[in-house]
């Protein structure tokens, strides 16, 4: 099996992540990539503080960077299952803890940004965002502080080459434990920025194993398209939500069901009904995606990277879960 790569010079990060691609490894360490500083893995603690920028993107508008040093420039993402530790003091969802691909998740797949002392502000962030948190799982139980925005971890992409590029951007993770979504981070109020929302139809086996079913379907992973090209997802609406409210928050939003986020109007791709797509805004200010005004959402259980041995295909796994969040079900296209 070959997997096409924009630059040929990430192979060892590459094998890294893929683990059936045949390339030497050597003595198994990850190494710098030689071509790629915003990428690189975490192998010491800082010697000074972090600074944080912000910058604007084509597609995602302002978010957040780092600000100097090494790494300027580089995109810096929060994960949405980390506020598991908040919620219930479970370990950080991007943690040493063991995943499927046998590399940390917080030193390699996706670097910490740690500081030695409190991180400075620099342009375009709103300073009384910034904080820390103490980490004991990135080096081998040495004490380190990482970074904070709005009180959420914030962490760079092994796959992010150089400065702008934002190839962890929306990106449905099934490696970290639990599941997550990475997003770029808005600096004015720490909100996430997910750039537009796109829905299709999708074709996929229920259960797993079929039969197939069309539904529809959200793209995540837009950047991502190296190793995970065409990545829609099957969208669900619980049966206790009301027209324009969620009844899905905390953990189940954090975790088990995530909800559609979109900034600005989503885009209806062939067969969606584009009057019957609209937007809501959540107790925390982000905007969800409706459907004919009912909240959508993804499943955690459907979370796949195509390729990988680990995680299988497209599914949809989470039709007509019954959960303490309501009856999850997906949405057939209309006739």
């Amino acid at each position: 099996m070959t997997v096409p790569f924009r630059r040929l010079g990430r192979s060892l990060a590459a094998a890294l992540v893929l683990g059936f691609v045949a390339v030497a490894l050597g003595s198994g360490s990850p190494a710098r990539a030689a071509t790629s500083p915003c990428s690189d893995m975490i192998a010491s603690a800082p010697t000074g503080p972090a600074t944080v920028s912000a910058t604007r993107t084509s597609s995602y508008g302002k978010v957040l960077v780092v600000g100097s040093g090494a790494y300027a420039g580089c995109s810096l993402y929060l994960l949405t299952s980390d506020e598991l530790h908040s919620l219930t003091g479970a370990d950080y969802a991007c943690s040493d803890n063991a995943n499927a691909l046998n590399s940390p998740c917080d030193t390699v797949l996706w670097p910490a940004l740690l500081t030695d002392g409190a991180p400075i502000a620099g342009h375009g962030v709103n300073r009384n965002l910034l904080g820390t948190v103490t980490r004991t799982d990135v080096l081998s139980g040495q004490s380190v502080q990482q970074v904070t925005y709005r009180g959420r971890p914030l962490y760079r992409f092994i796959f992010d080459d150089e400065p702008g590029d934002t190839q962890g951007a929306d990106l449905f993770d099934p490696v970290t434990s639990p599941t997550g979504t990475w997003y770029l981070v808005h600096p004015s109020r720490g909100r996430v920025a997910p750039g537009r929302a796109q829905l299709q139809l999708e074709t996929a086996p229920v259960g797993g194993t079929g039969p197939d079913a069309p539904v529809l379907a959200a793209t995540m992973n837009p950047d991502f398209t190296d190793l995970f090209p065409d990545a829609n997802f099957p969208v669900y609406t619980s049966s206790a939500d009301r027209r324009n409210r969620s009844a899905c928050q905390g953990a189940c939003a954090a975790v088990f069901w995530p909800p559609v986020l979109t900034s600005g109007r989503p885009l209806a791709g062939p067969g969606v009904d584009r009057n019957a797509v609209g937007t809501m805004v959540r107790p925390d200010g982000t905007h969800q995606v409706t459907y004919k005004g009912r909240p959508l959402y993804l499943f955690f259980g459907d979370a796949y990277i195509g390729g990988l041995p680990f995680y299988g295909d497209a599914r949809i796994d989470g039709a007509g879960a019954v959960t303490p969040w309501g009856v999850f079900n997906t949405i057939p296209p209309v006739s």
